[in-house]
């Protein structure tokens, strides 16, 4: 493992520091991508990004990126996250959507389309997750009948949930039942879809956080062309993968208040004999955990970040970052607030510690240890591929889809 940049990384990184010094924001424009002027703030700089090739670091010259490395990537993330930069509503789309789309639509579909996501003028969300799968991505329901007119098209019925985003994306991408005469991996179809779609209802879900990041989507009667299928009819399980492989990577680690805050406040908070709370011992040994956590997560993402550099693809290991990262700022935020006693219930940034982070990563939370794969997934993945257990027992694996049991 390798802590230092190379001569050319460390050249990049003085060329973006450059840049981000002259045209980065000075001061952050709310934190609400729903918000006008939020969203407003959000393109404008996701426009000067792509004006400068700064949007999509590794896509090609030709589609408005660098032609760079992944390792560049993330030399300008994390510059750019030094700055009070505004919201990215785009990250889903520029991290996730487009890449399907640029690996699988035709060509007039992909000059239609990149160019305004890279610009920001476009959002996109992904419609995967069904009430009835959860995160069995090959449980859909939603499905893709063929219109009997002869023209080709498609209608599409369903329901998915828990869409990031979807209230204010303009396009999305969606996994859709096309034949359920086969097992559940084999009958799937992606396509790209208007969601402005009289047929497309949205409903944002609000949160405890009080927001309303997640969305329940429903489709009665969507008619799509059949040029808008992304990957041959059946094939979007393998359609799927490439959008998984790429959300890993686009849905990082846990933000929010760390251990270094809650060794502050615990210096600065009585305990039970009217000591400081750090003196405890069972504060201390948590503290103890999470750093050691912390470092550990910290020396995974050096582990990615040398495999960048060589020019090497990250292994599975990294979706370690978010199953850790997410269970410990939960842990964290809640052992925080009941630490604080009777002001743990002030949820107000003027007047809470560390202007109410601790509060904000406890409704946070578990909505992160959903998002870009609950935890059962990635322990999966991790037993699988990094531990090299033996797979799940799958009784369903070659039975049709229209015969698996339903609890009905």
């Amino acid at each position: 493992m390798d802590f230092n940049d190379t001569p050319e990384e460390a050249a990049y990184r003085q060329q973006v520091r450059a840049w981000l010094d002259v045209n980065a924001p000075k001061k952050r424009e709310g934190s609400d991508p729903e918000g006008g002027d939020s969203m407003a703030a959000s393109k404008a700089w996701q426009a000067k990004k792509a004006a400068s090739g700064y949007a999509c670091i590794t896509w090609p010259k030709e589609w408005g990126g660098q032609g760079g490395t992944p390792v560049q990537n993330v030399i300008f993330g994390q510059e750019e996250a030094k700055h009070p930069i505004p919201p990215n509503p785009f990250q889903i789309g520029l991290g996730m959507c487009v890449p399907t789309v640029m690996t699988f639509a035709d060509d007039e579909t992909k000059k239609r389309f990149v160019g305004p996501a890279l610009r920001g003028e476009e959002i996109w969300s992904q419609l995967f997750s069904e009430p009835s799968g959860g995160s069995d991505v090959a449980g859909s329901r939603t499905k893709a009948e063929r219109v009997p007119d002869g023209s080709g098209d498609w209608l599409i019925n369903g329901q998915k949930v828990w869409t990031t985003g979807a209230q204010f994306s303009d396009y999305g991408i969606v996994i859709v039942r096309t034949n359920p005469d086969v097992p559940k991996h084999k009958g799937l179809t992606m396509f790209w879809l208007d969601l402005k779609d009289p047929g497309v209802e949205i409903k944002p879900i609000h949160q405890m956080s009080g927001g309303s990041g997640f969305n329940e989507v429903f489709f009665t009667d969507v008619r799509v062309k059949d040029s808008q299928r992304l990957g041959a009819e059946g094939e979007g399980w393998k359609v799927s993968l490439v959008t998984l492989m790429n959300e890993r990577l686009a849905v990082g680690g846990a933000t929010g208040a760390g251990w270094s805050q809650f060794l502050e406040t615990a210096r600065n908070t009585p305990g039970l004999d009217g000591a400081s709370a750090l003196q405890d011992q069972a504060v201390r040994e948590k503290l103890a955990d999470w750093y050691v956590q912390a470092e550990g997560l910290k020396h995974t993402r050096n582990r990615t970040m040398t495999a960048l550099s060589r020019g090497q693809t990250p292994g599975p290991e990294s979706s370690i970052g978010k199953i850790v990262s997410a269970v410990q700022m939960q842990e964290l935020a809640n052992t925080a607030i009941e630490m604080l006693d009777q002001y743990g219930i002030i949820n107000d940034g003027d007047l809470a510690p560390q202007d109410a982070a601790f509060h904000w990563s406890l409704m946070f939370a578990p909505g992160l240890r959903i998002a870009g794969g609950t935890d059962e997934i990635l322990r999966n993945i991790i037993a699988e591929r990094v531990l090299g257990l033996p797979g799940d027992i799958r009784v369903d694996k070659d039975m049709p889809f229209k015969d698996l049991p339903t609890g009905r």
